[in-house]
């Protein structure tokens, strides 16, 4: 996972200006284990900075994603794009019903990348694993309603 000053330091060298509303997005970013969205970080943030525009946060996000310091996951069953700061090599899961998408750990995606390179011969610069699928509170929630 990244950290606040990594994210900060990356737009530094892109030759953006670092704003305290930039700091606190990478801030937000870096220390959310959630895969907030674009409103998400805008509604946390705005009513710390009221100047902050929804297109602030969005101007940001895609410097970051050019950068590769920030990953885009796609929709989780919201139809809206999720951030990952963690570039790691991992799984993602997301519920389709409560759009919760969660981290884990896997040392498959690191053999996955191995293998892919040597049957390919690109040279990857990364990658994103999402599955979807209900969590465990979806699916009890779901039995309940099927139960009644």
């Amino acid at each position: 996972m990244s950290n606040p000053s990594t994210l900060t330091t990356s737009l530094q060298k892109a030759g953006m200006r670092v704003t305290p509303q930039r700091v606190a997005i990478c801030e937000l970013l870096a220390n959310s284990h959630e895969h907030p969205t674009a409103a998400m970080i805008y509604e946390e943030l705005k009513p710390r900075f009221s100047s902050l525009s929804l297109a602030t946060v969005y101007n940001t996000l895609d410097a970051l994603v050019t950068l590769g310091a920030v990953n885009v996951l796609g929709h989780a069953g919201d139809d809206t794009v999720h951030y990952d700061a963690d570039t790691e090599p991992h799984v993602n899961l997301a519920c389709i019903s409560c759009s919760r998408i969660i981290d884990i750990p896997s040392e498959h995606v690191t053999h996955l990348d191995a293998e892919i390179t040597a049957a390919s011969g690109y040279k990857l610069l990364g990658a994103r694993v999402l599955y979807y699928g209900l969590c465990p509170e979806c699916q009890k929630k779901q039995i309940e309603i099927t139960r009644n």
